[in-house]
């Protein structure tokens, strides 16, 4: 027979045998719940009588981590991608249950994740690796919060300092005028406005990926306009609202973009700017090893310095400031970010209204000299055998010569 419940010197606080039961009442419906120590008790019980009135379920963490993943929505009203679903799914599988997942859910405090940093550590994960798990983390928690599972998110005010013995990642360049030079005469011609422009806009990687000729206007005010990036892939919104921008195009990147268009197999609206010889957008992987890298190598440009494609981008910032023409405000709009302070920081900066022009860039990276050669060479079709969904250079419209093209593609490893 269960020993009889005896009451305390605390209202609502029984002892049972070796534990402890605190008694409320919700809905009309009496509860309990059971504690080890008198302390655990008296904490729960003055969070009831705080207005707590529900009785929170015992969830494992593994349990609720898996019906978590399938159903989460994100946090905030950008909603969340189904690529990140499966970045989260690959966390929650790889590091979070593998720790956690004997845990309940409830029980899981701070400290737990201080534990769980050592523990990844030890494991060999990096330190990008154990933040983007901690970011799954404190979203699955504040989840649960949400869904009254538990008390409080034990992620929150947790940082993640990596030890001594993990070294600080190297901060990366960009690349310098002489430096782009030499990269620009060392890539098939057919690669040089993909590359200018990169340099032009100071657009990420994916967001030049994802642009199509509908986000392109050639008038008589020509702009470039950024709502969406290619990941993976996959077309998915951006991460930020400043991320979302419009941008301006010099007068000869305008005249290039237009003569692209005319010889372009691909010209249709809803066509990549700089498609793959099956009309798809450029795949980043294959453009990382069959352009970039080689060109890089033949450049004689360390590549432990500059990083890839983002080299670009810093590449831009530093040439804006220096030329004195845009502010600090205009270069962190320019360059989708949300605080001049951060961008001055990483890429220095420049403050009238708007953007303005960007003649300006013609002088500093010429299109006509780098990218056209200073007239509007022709292109010829893709070559049969070009491997269509990887990173054949982008589409070639068959015309009087053939340009020199990259090296044939090599097998994924």
């Amino acid at each position: 027979m269960a020993p009889k419940m005896e009451r305390t010197r605390h209202p609502g606080i029984y002892r049972r045998g070796s534990r402890y039961v605190i008694v409320w009442r919700h809905k009309g419906r009496q509860h309990k719940e059971f504690f080890a120590t008198l302390a655990e008790a008296r904490e729960a019980k003055a969070q009831r009588q705080g207005g707590e009135r529900r009785k929170r379920p015992r969830l494992r963490f593994r349990d609720y981590a898996e019906n978590w993943i399938e159903g989460y929505r994100g946090r905030t009203s950008r909603g969340f991608s189904e690529s990140t679903r499966r970045e989260y799914r690959r966390d929650v599988d790889a590091h979070l249950v593998p720790y956690f997942g004997g845990y309940l859910l409830d029980d899981v405090e701070p400290g737990d994740v201080r534990d769980w940093f050592r523990w990844m550590e030890d494991r060999g994960a990096s330190t990008s690796a154990t933040r983007k798990a901690k970011a799954a983390l404190s979203a699955l928690f504040g989840t649960a919060m949400e869904d009254r599972k538990v008390r409080a998110n034990p992620v929150i005010g947790v940082r993640y300092v990596p030890s001594k013995d993990v070294p600080a990642p190297r901060k990366l360049r960009g690349l310098t005028l002489a430096e782009l030079g030499r990269f620009m005469e060392a890539l098939p011609s057919e690669w040089r406005l993909f590359f200018v422009m990169l340099a032009h806009t100071g657009l990420r990687i994916g967001e030049l990926l994802g642009r199509r000729w509908l986000d392109v206007h050639l008038g008589d005010d020509p702009h470039l306009i950024v709502r969406d990036q290619v990941y993976r892939g996959e077309r998915k919104g951006l991460k930020t609202a400043n991320a979302e921008r419009t941008l301006p195009l010099s007068p000869d990147m305008a005249r290039a973009l237009a003569d692209w268009r005319e010889r372009t197999s691909f010209p249709g609206s809803d066509s990549p700017l700089f498609p793959s010889g099956a009309g798809t957008p450029l795949d980043y992987s294959a453009l990382y090893r069959r352009v970039w890298k080689p060109a890089r190598d033949t450049a004689g440009i360390p590549g432990v310095e500059v990083g890839a494609f983002h080299s670009f981008r810093h590449l831009l910032g530093s040439l804006v400031h220096a030329s004195g023409r845009k502010t600090d405000r205009q270069l962190c709009d320019w360059l989708g970010h949300a605080d001049p302070a951060f961008t001055v920081r990483e890429y220095v900066g420049t403050m009238d209204d708007g953007l303005g022009d960007a003649e300006f860039l013609d002088e500093l990276i010429p299109v006509e000299g780098w990218a056209t050669g200073g007239q509007r060479e022709a292109r010829s079709q893709p070559q049969n055998g070009s491997d269509s969904a990887g990173v054949s250079p982008p589409d070639q419209a068959a015309n009087h010569e053939q340009p020199q093209r990259a090296a044939s593609p090599e097998p994924a490893s």
